[in-house]
C-alpha cells in the first residue's frame, strides 16, 4: 500500500482540540486520514471507517494537532554543536512537537557571513532538512541571517532557490531599523517571512534590539518578545504588543515574567490570536524537548488562561501566521497529531484541568502525515491512559 492511499482511523478519542483559538474544542470522537491528510473529523458512528490500513484506539485520551515550535536553531541533521547533542529533534518529538521552524542556523561552526556564503548555506540547509526529516519531524530551515551589502537581487535569488525564511534580524551585522526594513521589505516582496531578535544580546556578535528597531523593521514575527534571554523593559514590551499587527512570539528560553506580561497585555488588547510559541533552542541553556508543553502549562496556570486556548498558541496560531498546512484539525490539512492524557497522579479531574494547574500532560503517541512516529513518550510524565494500535 502506497502512502498516497493509506487510510488511518483514530477512534475512541476523548477530547478533540482543534488548534483554532475561536473554537478550540470540537465535537467528535474519531479522525480519519487518507494519504497523510485529514479526511474527516466527527463521531465514529457517522464516518466511513471501513477498509482502514491502520486503526488506533485512543482509549479516551485527547487528540490535538501536532505542536509547532516556531523558533529553533538547527544546524544539520539531528545534531547540534551548540550542546554537542545528538537526537535533540527526536527528543522534541517525544514532547509532542511535529513541526519546527528555523530562526537561523546560527550555531553552524564557521557560519559564513559573506553574501555568497550565507546564501549558499541557506539553500543547503533548506535542502538537507527537506530531504531528511529526523524521526519524521518537519523542520522548515534555511533561514539566512541578513548582513550589510545584501541587495534586492539576493533575496530574489534566495526565494527562487526555495528559501522561505529569514533568520533573526539582528544576529548579523544589520542592527539598525532603516536597513533592516529595506531588507525585510525585499524579503516580503519575494515571499520570504522574517523574524527579528528582540531584547539583549544572546550570542557573541548579536546586540540589543529595542522596540524602536523592532517597530521600524516591521518583521512578520517579533521574535522572543520575552527576551532571548534578556527581555526589554516592561514599557517597551507593552508598546510592541500595542503597535505590532503581526505575531508576538513567546519562547521557553526567555524571561518568564515578561512572557506573562506579554500574555496579559495581548489579552487586554484582544490580540491572543497573535501569540505564538517557540523554545529558542538549542541555545546556551540547552535543548528543551518539553519546552513547548512547559510554555503551555506556564501560560495557562500563571497567566490564568484555559489550557485549550494556550494549546492554540502552539498550533493553529502559528500555522495560520506561517501559512502551514498543519497545526489545525481541518479536512485537507496534514494529518499531524499528538495524543496525550493527564499525567499519572497529577491533580485535576481532566487533562485540561491538570495543565491549568501547571502540570505537563503525558504524550502517548505522535502521528505525522498519517504515520505513527512515536508511541509512549520517554520524556513526559507517564499518562494515565495510552492509545493503542489495533
Amino acid at each position: 500500500m502506497s502512502d498516497d492511499a493509506r487510510k488511518l482511523v483514530i477512534r475512541n478519542i476523548g477530547l478533540l482540540l482543534s488548534g483554532k483559538i475561536e473554537n478550540p474544542i470540537l465535537d467528535g470522537d474519531c479522525v480519519i486520514s487518507i494519504g497523510g491528510r485529514i479526511e474527516a473529523i466527527g463521531f465514529e458512528k457517522d464516518l466511513d471507517t471501513g477498509d482502514a490500513d491502520q486503526v488506533i484506539n485512543a482509549n479516551g485520551v485527547s487528540l490535538a494537532p501536532g505542536l509547532i515550535d516556531s523558533h529553533v536553531h538547527p544546524v544539520i541533521g539531528d545534531y547540534t554543536p551548540r550542546q554537542q547533542q545528538m537526537h535533540w529533534i527526536d527528543s522534541t518529538l517525544h514532547g509532542g512537537v511535529t513541526t519546527m521552524i528555523s530562526a537561523g542556523e546560527v550555531h553552524m561552526p564557521g557560519r559564513p557571513k559573506d553574501i555568497v556564503g550565507l546564501k549558499c548555506m541557506a539553500v543547503a540547509a533548506q535542502r538537507w532538512y527537506e530531504n531528511f526529516r529526523p524521526s519524521g519531524v518537519k523542520v522548515l530551515a534555511g533561514a539566512p541571517v541578513i548582513e550589510h551589502g545584501m541587495e534586492e537581487q539576493d533575496f530574489k535569488e534566495l526565494a527562487e532557490s526555495g528559501v522561505k525564511l529569514l533568520g533573526e534580524v539582528g544576529l548579523g551585522s544589520v542592527k539598525d531599523g532603516a536597513t533592516a526594513k529595506r531588507m525585510v521589505d525585499w524579503a516580503r516582496k519575494y515571499g520570504i517571512q522574517s523574524t527579528i531578535h528582540t531584547g539583549g544580546p544572546s550570542i557573541p556578535g548579536s546586540g540589543l534590539i529595542d522596540k524602536d528597531v523592532v517597530l521600524e523593521a516591521g518583521t512578520d514575527v517579533v521574535g522572543h518578545i520575552n527576551g532571548g534571554h534578556s527581555a526589554l523593559p516592561d514599557d517597551q514590551i507593552i508598546c510592541l504588543c500595542e503597535s505590532c499587527r503581526n505575531s508576538l512570539e513567546i519562547v521557553h528560553n526567555g524571561n518568564e515574567r515578561a512572557a506573562l506580561l506579554t500574555l496579559n497585555t495581548a489579552r487586554e488588547l484582544g490580540k491572543l490570536d497573535q501569540l505564538i510559541l517557540g523554545t529558542d533552542g538549542p541555545a546556551g541553556s540547552g535543548v528543551q524537548p518539553l519546552g513547548i508543553l512547559r510554555m503551555i502549562a506556564l501560560l495557562s496556570s500563571l497567566g490564568n488562561i484555559d489550557a485549550e486556548t494556550a494549546i492554540c498558541f502552539a498550533t493553529g496560531n502559528t500555522a495560520r501566521m506561517r501559512k502551514l498546512d498543519a497545526g489545525l484539525l481541518e479536512p485537507g490539512l496534514s494529518a499531524d497529531f499528538v495524543l496525550m492524557d493527564q499525567a499519572q497522579h497529577s491533580p485535576g479531574n481532566t487533562m485540561l484541568e491538570s495543565v491549568r494547574q501547571g502540570n505537563l500532560p503525558g504524550v502517548g503517541m505522535t502521528v505525522i502525515d498519517g504515520i505513527v512516529r512515536s508511541q509512549r513518550s520517554r520524556n513526559t510524565p507517564p499518562a494515565k491512559r495510552l492509545p493503542e494500535i489495533e
